[in-house]
């Protein structure tokens, strides 16, 4: 079965669920109503199912090379992107004033969302893209934002972040790239950077590098470092691709998946660069790019879970064997209960990503602390369960194909192998669960129940009319306040630490049930209702052992020696 964008999801999710109305009711967003979403994600799901997804086999079959110093990117990638760009959809959420469309971030979420199921390798070049515009509207100086955006915006000029080296990995402030003042207000940097996506590609006409350096005069650590816009080809006057800059790719990361997309080492040699933002605070302006692109994640996952999803769906369907009503797979009832997790997981997941994104809408058109607060609390939920989904459900769609998911020519094990990574990549989804119970509780766990009370609330308005589902989503949320409370009171931050992936998952599954009850109440006696059914009564249940995992603390767990786990 070819790939079918979700509408249907997004429309009783934006309408129903995640508060949609809220954000097209503010002034900032007046013009965004969900007529004009609607019709908005419908040709983006166009644009996936006829122009992108077409490029899924072909991006692993035929992946990026490095030749001759050029990057040569999978055949039919270029006119892809090029269909990408011509819609305006690298930068839905970008300012108008340079060429954007100014929607909500909820609506970039679903079509990031849509583009990820469709082609995860070929999506990965704009998010990286969003995340520099992100970065320049809030950092950069007026003359970088002139020069820059409306390329980047445009799709014309492509953007890249680089921030880990070979020493560093997720210690950043270990990094050695230096920067060196010129004299004439730029500067040369100097150091080499790995696991850079898209750090080069042969469609767009320049590609920006965002990267991060210390300063003669930084300190060590990260209080140290700055950040700096270093493109590949110089601007000339006339703003065009001038002369190239002393930077290259020395080669492409040979990767589990995602070989359509070039994950490339790359190497600065007094490369020129200019300063973004306040000199040794870079960390500051780059986290506004990384906040956003762990929601980007968060859908990558997302969407490699529908596209696997579908996959599976389609085999099941058509694969006939043992005795069931109609001869097909999907009679069996150890295959539709894989069918039943896969869809529901999805939908909770979906459900969460698209929350945070109304959070960070709602906080940007208002200015309200509350709104940011629930933005940064869900950010790393989001990134973490968004992910895990992709693989759990990737995973899942591989065993539904049974023996020929482990033949690549069905393409159920690609999805299984393009989404791992993106657990690992944006902050490792155990650092997402780390700055969950460690940063994100600092407030007292004030921003938790607060979205505890929530739930709550609707649970008990839910009791009229769906009491089997509403009374165990209440009864895990009260689970779930006892937990916040137990680790909002180690002060030991290891105990908290050690099990803070647990309570991320506990976390998440509860707001998957609270989720689905509200699209049961939305729209009863249908699939609605009977999805959120299943994962209401077979699903949910599984937060009680994260939790009580969770609350453990850290004694048990660091008594096991690294003797003990060498035997």
């Amino acid at each position: 079965m070819p790939f079918r964008a979700p509408l249907d999801d997004y429309a009783l999710l934006l309408n129903h669920v995640v508060g949609y109305d809220q954000v097209s009711q503010t002034d900032k967003f007046a013009e965004a109503g969900i007529e004009t979403v609607t019709a908005v994600l419908s040709e983006a799901g166009r644009l996936c199912e006829e122009v992108i997804a077409p490029l899924q086999r072909n991006g692993d079959l035929d992946p990026a090379v490095l030749e001759n110093g050029k990057v040569r990117t999978p055949k039919g990638f270029s006119q892809g992107y090029q269909a990408i760009a011509d819609g305006g959809w690298v930068a839905t959420s970008a300012d108008p004033a340079f060429g954007g469309m100014g929607l909500p971030m909820t609506v970039t979420t679903a079509v990031n969302d849509m583009l990820s199921s469709a082609c995860l390798s070929l999506q990965l070049n704009p998010l990286m893209t969003q995340g520099q515009i992100e970065a320049l509207e809030h950092h950069a100086s007026d003359a970088i934002k002139a020069l820059y955006l409306p390329k980047l915006v445009s799709g014309e000029w492509a953007g890249t972040m680089n921030l880990t080296e070979p020493q560093a990995g997720s210690d950043v402030g270990a990094l050695s790239a230096k920067a060196e003042p010129n004299g004439d207000g730029t500067y040369k940097i100097t150091g080499q950077k790995i696991f850079i996506s898209w750090g080069d590609n042969d469609f767009t006409k320049n590609v920006c590098h965002l990267v991060l350096a210390r300063l003669p005069d930084g300190v060590p650590g990260t209080k140290g470092i700055s950040l700096f816009l270093v493109p590949r080809n110089i601007p000339d006057e006339q703003g065009e691709p001038g002369v190239a800059n002393h930077l290259k790719v020395v080669s492409l990361e040979h990767k589990m998946g995602l070989h359509g997309s070039p994950t490339c080492v790359m190497s600065f040699e007094g490369a020129t660069g200019w300063l973004v933002g306040q000199e040794h605070d870079g960390m500051r302006a780059m986290f506004t790019m990384m906040n956003n692109a762990r929601l980007g994640v968060a859908v990558q996952g997302i969407g490699v879970a529908e596209g696997a999803y579908q996959h599976a769906l389609a085999y099941a369907l058509e694969r006939k064997q043992g005795k069931t009503p109609d001869g097909s797979i999907i009679g069996h009832a150890d295959v539709r209960r894989m069918l039943a997790t896969m869809k529901a997981q999805t939908f909770a997941a979906r459900a969460i990503g698209l929350s945070l994104a109304v959070a960070i809408d709602m906080g940007n058109a208002t200015g309200d602390a509350e709104w940011a607060a629930r933005a940064a609390f869900l950010t790393p939920i989001a990134k973490a369960f968004g992910t895990d989904t992709g693989i759990e459900v990737a995973n899942m769609g591989v065993q539904v194909h049974g023996g020929m998911g482990f033949i690549e020519e069905t393409g159920a094990a690609q999805f299984a192998r393009d989404v791992r990574v993106t657990a690992i990549y944006e902050g490792t989804n155990g650092i997402q669960a780390m700055d969950l119970v460690g940063r994100k509780l600092m407030d007292g766990g004030d921003a938790a129940y607060r979205l505890l009370d929530e739930i709550e609330d609707v649970s008990e308005q839910a009791r009229a009319s769906l009491p089997d589902l509403a009374e165990p989503v209440w009864q895990a949320t009260e689970t779930l306040r006892e937990a916040t409370e137990s680790l909002v009171a180690m002060q030991n931050m290891n105990d908290r630490f050690a099990g803070a992936v647990p309570y991320l998952r506990g976390f998440a599954l509860i707001l998957g049930g609270y989720f689905h009850l509200k699209a049961a109440l939305a729209a009863p006696d249908g699939a609605a209702e009977r999805l959120a059914r299943f994962y209401i009564q077979r699903l949910l249940p599984d937060h009680a052992g994260q939790l009580a995992h969770a609350r453990a603390g850290a004694k048990g767990l660091m008594a096991v020696t690294p003797q003990d786990l060498a035997v």
